[in-house]
């Protein structure tokens, strides 16, 4: 079984034998590599049919779910490391999605794609359209995209909130760690994606 390039740094994050919710899992395909090689304890929520479907059919604990309305339910940290892999910047509310998940997990792993990469920049420039690119694969009018944010912006939101970035790194088109890492300009420039480990204020002082 072979992951993604990003979701493999995702992987890498996850200690062995922890508790895990993976929340916009999809067709759990990260959930089951994590479960098979790492021996996690790991939870599925999922808002389309079809990808409950796919991950029960993997054998996993998955259920239907909006993390918009349904986080709110949940005890807190209840879970080891609970994640969200580019999927922040569809939820009509992403501040409040962001605060659920620090407070329910004891660590957040948030991946988010990079509005501000240079190629997205040159599109707009010289296009005079929205970008479509590998990471950004949607056209304007079918985009499930709706909050548009840099890794800068990113950032910029967990200092206002509070949220430690514990660990971070910026990966190229590739999935390939960038060469620029940080809070600087060219991180921002050159990460296609970010995937960040967040740590609440509060799971911080138990």
């Amino acid at each position: 079984m072979e992951l993604r390039a990003d979701l493999k740094i995702i992987a890498d994050l996850v200690p062995g034998g922890s508790k895990v919710l993976d929340i916009g899992c999809g067709d759990g395909e990260l959930l089951a590599w994590l479960s098979a090689k790492k021996n996690v304890d790991g939870r599925g929520l999922e808002l389309s049919q079809a990808g409950v479907n796919a991950s029960i059919a993997r054998g996993l604990s998955v259920v239907q779910g909006d993390a918009d309305t349904d986080l709110y339910h949940y005890p807190d940290y209840i879970y080891d490391y609970v994640i969200l892999s580019q999927t922040l910047q569809t939820m009509r509310d992403p501040k409040a999605v962001l605060a659920n998940l620090v407070r329910i997990g004891r660590h957040a792993i948030v991946s988010v794609p990079n509005f501000g990469y240079w190629k997205s920049r040159l599109y707009l420039l010289f296009k005079g359209r929205m970008p479509v690119t590998k990471t950004l694969a949607y056209q304007w009018y079918d985009t499930p995209n709706i909050h548009f944010c840099t890794l800068s912006d990113f950032v910029e939101l967990c200092e206002a909130m509070r949220i430690s970035i514990k660990q971070r790194v910026y990966v190229d088109q590739w999935g390939i760690p960038s060469s620029f890492q940080g809070k600087g300009m060219f991180a921002n420039l050159f990460g296609e994606q970010g995937i960040f480990m967040l740590r609440g204020e509060t799971a911080q002082a138990t």
